[in-house]
């Protein structure tokens, strides 16, 4: 873990969820091998999210909702969207963050990309189901010891959609155009 790496919070489109104990809590006094500290709890809590460059080559997104941290990739697999305005709505009874560029919506757990389907158009009224696009974002391990919350990069070998925005020439060229996120 690097001392340069830069944390900027923004505040959470949703309200602030009571606060509970996070399903991916460790016991252990120690964080795993290989994680990056991302912040304390209470202040990923307050801020509702978190977005961090981790180990100098990943931008990630660390978020609490309904009680649980959550880490993804900060940028949309579809277009580089920034997830960090994203909402968090349920779809099928699954929790999504939504992108704000294209409202494509993506599972805070697995990654995957959701979508409605129709079967069969010219049925009158249309029915709708939603289907998976199969995983599209990166997840990321997220642990906490002792309030510090940690992340593990998922070092799978599989390319996945989202991995095409974590590049430096994305990061400093188009990123410039963003707004600011507000602390």
């Amino acid at each position: 873990m690097s001392s340069e790496e830069e944390t900027s919070q923004t505040s959470s489109s949703s309200s602030s969820p009571p606060p509970s104990s996070s399903s991916s809590s460790s016991s252990s006094s120690s964080p795993p091998l290989a994680s990056h500290f991302i912040g304390k709890k209470e202040d990923i809590v307050k801020s509702g999210r978190v977005t961090k460059l981790v180990n100098g080559c990943r931008d990630v997104l660390v978020l609490y909702h309904e009680g649980q941290l959550h880490a993804m990739d900060m940028r949309c697999y579809h277009a580089g969207g920034p997830l960090a305005y994203g909402d968090i709505e349920e779809f099928n009874g699954r929790p999504c963050i939504v992108c704000p560029w294209h409202k494509y919506k993506i599972t805070l757990a697995e990654g995957e990309g959701l979508y409605q389907a129709v079967d069969d158009p010219t049925a009158k009224p249309l029915r709708t189901h939603w289907r998976s696009k199969g995983v599209k974002q990166r997840i990321h391990k997220v642990t906490e010891v002792n309030g510090d919350v940690y992340v593990t990069l998922n070092d799978s070998s599989e390319a996945i959609e989202s991995d095409n925005y974590q590049t430096e020439r994305y990061r400093t060229v188009v990123l410039k155009a963003q707004p600011k996120l507000k602390k």
